[in-house]
């Protein structure tokens, strides 16, 4: 909707993880090491957590567009509260093997033959595990024994888990030792600081494009950081929102007011964000450490998406509305670049 007003090639803010954005933080590159080096070891664990919306889920995408170039057979699992067996079919259905209507001493018969088979090819084997903070401990106890697989001193199959704050607790209570023993590396996400935050902005901006217009105060950059606090996603969620209200009021120069004004918006839109001091004050380093995170999130993100759904409807009844000349002309201008 805004691309065209600002001459970008596309949405900078999109919330799918896409690795074309993946930015190196601190913080995300060494978690990336983190994930390389248990590439090279082959075996055992690799944990890596951090609370929604630090990009774990990017992390994961930008590492598996390197693995195409790689010798490596990966499958990626989302979970949710599921039961022992079932964390065994899912692993299965998530290499292709024969799931349905599958005995357990079945789906660990198929899942063992072709990780013989990757073997003897010359290829290794990686298993994703993400949302792991929803695995409960009988499931989780199903991927240590998958790790048995070997032949002679080499393990057949290696297994990354991505989860949030809660899952760190998870491997920390009884009946985990031995997964805990078999973990070779574990990293914790974190937000952005305030510095990476506008770096993380303006890599995603020049990827689009982005040569300057709009440009931003370094009062608005500290304003989005505090309404965010450097949370990758919500600095997406709200910086969507940010251009969008920028090329409705043809503004080239955000500034801290209009990051102001925005926030403003979204509290009026949303009423329990009534409770959260979202800029409210944007002085104040802490207006936003109120209420819980996950709901502000869900809604700076249904927001943005009702607005834009709200302003194609109506762009839409306006343009099957006006004469085919009028239609015409408006092309010319920043409504008729939609």
């Amino acid at each position: 909707m805004y691309e065209s007003f600002y001459q970008l090639r596309d949405r900078p803010f999109q919330l799918s993880p896409d690795p074309r954005f993946f930015f190196g933080s601190r913080c995300h590159k060494r978690a990336m090491a983190y994930l390389r080096y248990g590439l090279t070891q082959g075996e055992g664990f690799i944990v890596i957590t951090g609370d929604i919306g630090t990009g774990k889920t990017t992390l994961m995408r930008t590492l598996f567009a390197d693995l195409s170039k790689e010798n490596v057979v990966a499958a990626q699992l989302v979970t949710t509260q599921l039961e022992a067996d079932d964390m065994l079919r899912l692993v299965a259905a998530a290499f292709g093997l024969a799931h349905e209507g599958v005995s357990k001493a079945g789906l660990l018969k198929n899942l063992e033959t072709f990780l013989m088979a990757r073997t003897r090819e010359g290829k290794r084997v990686l298993l994703v595990v993400d949302e792991a903070q929803n695995i409960p401990p009988r499931a989780i106890e199903e991927l240590r024994m998958l790790s048995n697989f070997q032949v002679g001193e080499k393990a057949l199959l290696q297994s990354f888990l991505l989860g949030q704050q809660e899952f760190r607790q998870t491997l920390q209570g009884e009946g985990m030792e031995q997964l805990r023993q078999r973990v070779i590396a574990a990293y914790h996400l974190t937000p952005l600081d305030a510095e990476e935050t506008r770096l993380y902005m303006e890599h995603r901006l020049r990827l689009v494009g982005w040569t300057g217009n709009p440009s931003f105060s370094d009062g608005a950059y500290t304003a989005i950081h505090q309404i965010t606090t450097g949370i990758p996603r919500r600095i997406n969620t709200f910086c969507d929102r940010l251009l969008l209200y920028g090329f409705l009021e043809e503004i080239h120069v955000i500034s801290e007011q209009t990051v102001e004004e925005v926030s403003q918006e979204l509290l009026q839109e949303s009423p329990y964000l009534g409770n959260v001091a979202v800029a409210s004050n944007t002085s104040r380093p802490d207006a936003v450490s109120e209420g819980p995170l996950e709901q502000r999130l869900a809604v700076l993100e249904g927001s943005v998406q009702k607005l834009q759904d709200s302003i194609y409807r109506e762009l839409s009844m306006i343009r099957r509305a006006v004469a085919p000349e009028d239609q015409k002309n408006t092309a010319n201008d920043k409504q008729g670049d939609i």
